[in-house]
């Protein structure tokens, strides 16, 4: 995911993973509203606050957030 990107889409699925066993990452799987489908890394909070069918948008210059 790049910083000036912008898109729109719903979550399909959650996931958590410490792949070097200290650090926590958390990531969407999203469709996006032209049908593609992509894993993306979010922060915690945002991770916490979302459920699968929930809608999720992304601005240019700023982190995705629930819509």
């Amino acid at each position: 995911m790049r910083k000036n990107e912008a898109w729109e889409g719903v979550v399909t699925a959650k996931s958590r993973n410490a792949p070097d066993g200290s650090n926590l990452y958390h990531y969407l799987e999203v469709a996006f509203t032209d049908g593609k489908t992509k894993k993306i890394r979010v922060k915690g909070p945002l991770w916490d606050s979302l459920r699968a069918g929930d809608r999720i948008i992304k601005h240019p210059g700023s982190d995705p957030a629930k819509k």
